[in-house]
């Protein structure tokens, strides 16, 4: 056991069946709660607990997922070509849209973190919580916030995205598709867009394309929110 355990490959094969595993449940179910990224963390989770196995051995293997995340995430750029038109007759609308979405979201964390009394670096980690990874590493080590945290709250924050995202596009009556797409990709990322591309073909698209945009924009006004708001807090104490 001990020699699967410390196996170079034991994290990655860890980490794909657990999530297989998630996928499983996930159609079986239908249960929007039940997605299989949360079934797989949970799953891997119990699994090093269980047999007391520490995050240094486990990221061996796991860590060349890592890897992929970059290349996955332009592989959404296919349902995207498959729609430019569609991008073109509504470019203005859609970058709006994105602009007003990534900025409402760095305002509200950092507004509702200040409230309950977060100390700096957790909200340095937090504010790029709606970009993919890859980004979000980039900004939070920019910030000087904590990676480990800011990767949990992507995690989170693209969940509860997938999970609640079309539900609340439907109780605002949200029918149009692009702006469908635009607000779970600009809010979830790429866990989000998942779920987009299971809507249509056409909000997977607008999904997609936020996703970019949403961590260009991200990048650059990220620490100018930042530091203003900062500014803010400490003039109205």
């Amino acid at each position: 056991m001990q020699i699967l355990i410390n196996n170079v490959l034991f994290g990655l094969v860890l980490s794909l069946a657990a999530f297989e595993v998630g996928i499983f449940i996930n159609r079986n179910t239908r249960i929007p709660i039940l997605n299989p990224l949360l079934i797989a963390i949970g799953i891997i989770i119990c699994f090093l607990f269980a047999f007391h196995i520490d995050f240094d051995t486990y990221n061996k293997g796991g860590q060349f997922i890592n890897m992929f995340l970059g290349p996955s995430t332009v592989v959404l750029a296919v349902p995207l070509y498959k729609q430019l038109d569609l991008l073109k007759k509504n470019a203005k609308a859609i970058l709006t849209g994105i602009f007003v979405g990534s900025a409402i979201g760095i305002i509200s964390i950092i507004g509702i973190s200040y409230l309950v009394g977060l100390n700096a670096s957790v909200i340095k980690s937090l504010v790029p919580k709606s970009v993919t990874t890859p980004i979000g590493i980039s900004i939070s080590s920019q910030l000087g916030g904590v990676v480990p945290i800011t990767v949990l709250a992507i995690i989170i924050t693209g969940i509860v995205g997938a999970v609640f995202g079309p539900t609340i596009c439907k109780i605002f009556r949200i029918k149009d598709k692009v702006a469908v797409g635009v607000s779970i990709g600009t809010a979830s990322h790429a866990v989000g867009t998942s779920k987009a591309l299971e809507l249509g073909e056409v909000e997977g698209a607008m999904s997609s394309l936020s996703i970019g945009i949403a961590g260009i924009m991200t990048v650059i006004i990220a620490p100018l929110v930042y530091n203003l708001a900062l500014y803010m807090y400490h003039i109205i104490k």
